[in-house]
């Protein structure tokens, strides 16, 4: 008798390639959009920080109480509130209503995602594959899917501006239709999910609390993934791009390529990460990928020209998102699997919720100076994370070869 097939993967990772293309734009082009509105870098670091504050939070809650829902349902909750998001900031242009659908919304400020999406699809994937090395694989293209729409999201970040040129409208009104286009992918995205076959927990584990076997581990490890990610919060890519604005007069479109290239750089970057996870483990890979990484990003506080600069963060792109599925995969590798929604939450999470305070706190830094501080903060407080996560991980991966 032959077992069942495993549902297919396509769906989740069709709507990871649309929600990374709408991000891309929207990360880059969100900073530039509140300053046409009348934001300063400070409030536009406030209302950054709300976004990454309220997505933290919704994904704590939706992580802990996962157990007791299907995961098609979760997953429809997060799209519709995707769709209401774009219309939120469609609609609005005061400070108040804006920070209040970012906080209450999905907006993604940053390359990466640090929305609700993330734990439901990583769990729903998880399910889909059996051994550590597959899980990094298919971690590895779900990342790649991410990064290479964002990248070219990023690329497109100019079209609102010629529209509006070739239309002889507004700029601004061009850029709200951006978010018009957010909350039709957010649509998109809930039609995927209604077609989507995901594989649940069995019946008998739909009732138990969550995180009761990986609990120590998975609050470990949430604690180093939540320094990394308050470093992380100093460069967002809407503040990196503010950061550009201000130090080097770079243009939209001209940061818009920049972030494509870089992007796709990242992104392909980590159809390597399976591969070295086989070798050496998925701790080191984690940490020897991310060391010189952050080294590159400090490196390109301190360049005197644009062109040196931008080849300091393209290096760091080439290696900063290898880490990722190897990370991934690791948290996955030590929770059964009725857990693994949960897990996901409380360690992604962190790359809200730590990442959330510092968005201010760079804007403060970029008011009142061009120096970027924001990458010096960003680069030492990853690299503290780097050495912690080694010392305390490294002789924690006993047990099967990853190819196994």
């Amino acid at each position: 008798m032959t077992e069942p097939q495993a549902p297919p993967a396509w769906p989740l990772l069709l709507s990871r390639g649309l929600r990374g293309a709408i991000d891309g734009t929207v990360s880059v082009m969100l900073a530039g959009y509140l300053s046409h509105l009348g934001f300063t870098p400070v409030t536009v670091g406030v209302v950054v920080t709300g976004t990454l504050f309220g997505s933290g939070l919704v994904t704590l809650v939706v992580g802990f109480v996962s157990h007791r829902f299907s995961s098609r349902r979760l997953l429809l909750f997060a799209a519709y509130l995707m769709l209401a998001t774009g219309v939120g900031f469609a609609a609005f242009s005061g400070f108040w209503p804006l920070f209040l659908v970012a906080v209450f919304g999905t907006m993604n400020p940053s390359n990466g995602d640090v929305s609700l999406f993330l734990p439901l699809e990583q769990a729903a994937l998880a399910g889909l594959v059996v051994g550590r090395r597959a899980t990094t694989a298919i971690f590895a293209r779900y990342n790649v899917i991410g990064s290479f729409s964002g990248a070219l999201g990023a690329l497109a970040v100019g079209l609102p501006g010629l529209i509006a040129r070739w239309s002889n409208v507004a700029t601004i009104a061009a850029e709200r239709c951006v978010f018009l286009v957010y909350s039709a992918v957010g649509a998109l995205v809930a039609w995927l999910y209604s077609r989507t076959q995901t594989i649940e927990a069995p019946a008998a584990h739909q009732a138990r609390q969550p995180l009761v076997a990986s609990r120590a581990a998975v609050l470990r490890l949430s604690a180093l993934f939540s320094l990394d990610s308050f470093g992380g919060g100093f460069v967002v890519q809407s503040l990196l791009a503010l950061w550009l604005f201000r130090r080097f007069e770079l243009s939209l479109s001209a940061a818009g390529a920049f972030f494509f290239v870089s992007s796709l750089a990242s992104s392909l970057s980590q159809f390597l990460s399976p591969r070295l996870a086989a070798r050496i483990g998925l701790v080191r890979t984690m940490v020897y990928t991310h060391v010189p990484a952050n080294l590159f990003l400090m490196a390109a506080a301190f360049m005197p020209t644009l062109e040196l600069t931008l080849g300091c963060l393209l290096l760091r792109a080439c290696i900063s998102s290898m880490d990722v599925p190897a990370r991934q995969a690791y948290v996955m590798s030590v929770v059964p699997p009725e857990e693994r929604a949960a897990a996901a939450s409380v360690t992604n999470v962190p790359r809200s919720l730590a990442s959330a305070i510092a968005p201010t706190f760079a804007g403060l830094l970029l008011a009142r100076t061009t120096f970027g501080w924001p990458l010096i903060c960003a680069g030492a407080l990853k690299l503290s994370y780097d050495f912690l996560l080694l010392a305390l991980f490294h002789k924690a991966e006993a047990g099967p070869r990853l190819d196994a």
